[in-house]
């Protein structure tokens, strides 16, 4: 009998999307036959997604849960927009974005989590729901904010169902203040995070990679109008600073009233809350961003399918 080791387990799960200890008793009745052991996990119900684990999965939804200092957001993939529509569908998306919460913010550590009611992991309950929907799915992503006093607030722009839709953000503000005053604040920068799309909290968090790529754009882009070397650092660094008010969040905007620096409307809030506010950090998952989909020719699928 073949030795059942960490790699034959995993090579199996990538096979079948079944789970870990699916696959071992697999492995196990079959003497570490992959082959034998995918066969084994088609008859008990088990791999019947295992043709779709190669299809693009970029729908599905977004879901993002906040309970007082913690949030999270989870974007959990499917293949056709359909799906997001399915109650299971949207139930699951729900209820990992509650076991989020709850988690240590990895990924794979949220996919081992018990999920509630089932007796199966996250992954097995999402390998079951694949074989039941018959969509390849995906757990792309998971990300946590937390404060140690204040409120992480959370929106989703145009939601299906509370808490799930195709852009999710949160935002952590720390304060003693009003903690009502607080989460209004709070998801009003959320909606603006949803609609300005910032790439960083702060000028310090900015991509050293983004800011040189850019800075060299504008360097060509300002010598080409034939100015002194001298006028065009000037010409560059003044559009450095508009980069910045179009990528940082604190540094941009505000949407609800387009005059107000991010950065001044928290400082005024301070007022308000009875206590000085401080933004520290914010999460915008947009549905799919950074998925290649593929360009399929649907009348060839379709003619495919009919031979």
């Amino acid at each position: 009998m073949a030795e059942i080791t960490a790699a034959l387990v995993k090579e199996l799960r990538e096979k079948t999307g079944a789970g870990m200890m699916d696959c071992k008793k697999a492995l196990a009745e079959t003497a570490g036959d992959t082959e034998a052991a995918v066969d084994w996990l088609r008859k008990k119900g088990l791999a019947a997604a295992a043709k779709k684990s190669g299809r693009v999965a970029a729908e599905g939804l977004v879901g993002v849960a906040a309970n007082g200092v913690v949030g999270a957001a989870i974007e959990l993939n499917a293949e056709t927009d359909f799906v997001a529509r399915n109650d299971a569908f949207q139930g699951a998306v729900t209820t990992v974005a509650k076991l989020a919460v709850e988690s240590n913010g990895d990924i794979e550590s949220l996919k081992a989590t018990a999920y509630p009611g089932t007796g199966r992991t996250v992954a097995e309950e999402l390998t079951h729901l694949v074989a039941t929907i018959g969509e390849n799915m995906n757990l792309r992503r998971i990300a946590k904010l937390e404060v140690k006093d204040g409120i992480v607030a959370s929106y989703v722009h145009s939601a299906l169902v509370p808490g799930l839709g195709k852009i999710g953000v949160l935002v952590a503000l720390e304060s003693t203040g009003d903690k009502a005053k607080l989460a209004d604040l709070g998801k009003q920068i959320a909606m603006h995070v949803a609609a300005a799309r910032p790439e960083a909290l702060d000028i310090a968090d900015v991509s050293t990679a983004n800011l040189d790529r850019e800075r060299a754009v504008l360097v060509e882009q300002a010598r080409a109008s034939g100015k002194p070397e001298n006028i065009i650092e000037k010409m560059v660094e003044g559009r450095i600073r508009k980069y910045y008010e179009e990528v940082v969040l604190l540094e941009q905007l505000y949407v609800i009233d387009g005059e107000t620096k991010i950065r001044k409307v928290v400082e005024a809030a301070a007022k308000d809350v009875g206590a000085p506010v401080t933004l520290t950090g914010f999460v915008r998952f947009q549905l799919g961003e950074g998925i290649e989909k593929e360009a399929t020719d649907f009348a060839a699928e379709v003619a495919s399918m009919a031979r």
